[in-house]
């Protein structure tokens, strides 16, 4: 593993110009003349609903028109929490609601400037609200992007259609300058990537790295408003959980702007009664996801004063394993370490530990899960769609 070396490489890429300017530019070109700077993005899928997110440049309002898939009466969503139109200088955000479960809608964003200078209407697209009682479902995972444009690129060329995209953590390199989150989180590589699949995000280490970290809640939707979550798609019940940073909450390089000590024991009891709950506790199919490991290879203690880093998250573990050991977990499902790995479920850690591989192309890796009544299978493949690896799981 050399993540070390990869991340100070990183910036500049392979032609010597840095995708963090390469998004910006893409940003202040698809600005021009227009108040719209990304697509509507369709993230944190509900059974009754999603939120819908999109950047503009100037002070707008917002409102999401939803229609049945193939035509039918359509909805306007057009209220925040305080009874105000969604409005905004930078980011626009509206929730559906009231839905139905497992049912297929059309979307379309439309923007207004204050200003008076005209009316902006994104394309329709489409998308699926969960459906916890369907016999099946399939849901796709990227993970590690750090902001390399042609494997995201590749990435959303080979995605199929899925109840779910899980982007499991480091979308980027770090937060220094505020510019860089539109780009790299809405528009990522200048693609409209929830089309057939809408976001969930799970948090990595990186996504809270630099002093704008803050501000990627405030863009980034999840189903109940924190960085962890649980929900059930068809037969499989899933937990997003945030492993927060690689390092102690008082390491130096944090400037004191991370607090995941009690975020993590805040989830460790949010899991107790995650887990209770009738539609994640009779799953037949219970997988996690999480950024950073909760295992690894080996498990050596990490000098931090020396450099050293969290390969597995054991303060994680340390605070969640007994829960999910009492749940009945078969997989956690990882990235952070660039490098793809399988450890099979034995006996001190009853659930298999999968993690996927890095940014780069070469090393870039996205995981189909599919799930049906006969098994659960996980499939990871590189970007020429080689199976890497695959394992297969029977009902709990």
């Amino acid at each position: 593993m050399d993540r070390r070396k990869f991340l100070a490489g990183s910036v500049t890429g392979a032609l010597g110009v840095s995708p963090l300017a390469k998004a910006s530019a893409e940003q202040s070109t698809a600005a021009t003349g227009k108040c719209m700077v990304t697509p509507a993005v369709v993230m944190a899928p509900r059974e009754d609903g999603a939120e819908v997110v999109w950047a503009v440049n100037r002070l707008c309002r917002g409102r999401v028109e939803c229609r049945p898939a193939g035509g039918g009466e359509s909805r306007v969503f057009r209220m925040d929490d305080f009874g105000m139109v969604p409005q905004g200088a930078a980011i626009l955000r509206v929730r559906l609601e009231g839905l139905k479960p497992g049912a297929t809608y059309e979307v379309r964003a439309i923007t207004e400037p204050v200003d008076g200078s005209g009316r902006e209407d994104t394309p329709w697209k489409s998308f699926r609200t969960l459906a916890p009682a369907a016999a099946s479902t399939r849901f796709v995972v990227w993970n590690d992007t750090h902001e390399h444009h042609d494997t995201i690129r590749k990435l959303d060329d080979v995605t199929p259609d899925a109840d779910f995209l899980i982007w499991n953590g480091d979308t980027c390199n770090d937060w220094h300058q505020e510019e860089w989150l539109v780009p790299t989180l809405l528009h990522p590589a200048g693609r409209d990537f929830s089309e057939g699949h809408p976001l969930m995000l799970v948090w990595g280490n990186h996504d809270v790295r630099g002093k704008w970290a803050f501000k990627v809640k405030d863009m980034m939707a999840a189903p109940h408003g924190r960085p962890f979550y649980a929900f059930r798609s068809g037969p499989v019940a899933v937990i997003c959980l945030h492993t927060g940073e690689d390092k102690p909450d008082d390491h130096p390089s944090f400037g004191g702007r991370v607090a995941f000590d009690p975020l993590r024991r805040e989830q460790a009891e949010w899991l107790e009664e995650t887990i209770a709950s009738p539609d994640i506790r009779d799953a037949p199919y219970r997988v996690v996801f999480c950024h950073i490991p909760l295992r690894w290879r080996e498990e050596p203690v990490f000098d931090y004063a020396k450099g050293g880093y969290d390969w597995y998250s054991k303060r994680s573990r340390d605070a969640w394993h007994d829960a999910l050991v009492k749940w009945g977990a078969q997989a956690i499902i990882s990235g952070h370490t660039h490098s793809d790995e399988w450890l099979p479920a034995n006996g001190t850690f009853p659930y298999a530990q999968m993690v996927s591989g890095g940014p780069k192309m070469p090393d870039a890796r996205w995981i189909e899960g599919s799930a049906d009544a006969g098994s659960l299978k996980l499939v990871m493949r590189d970007l020429d769609g080689r199976v890497v690896r695959e394992a297969e799981f029977q009902p709990v």
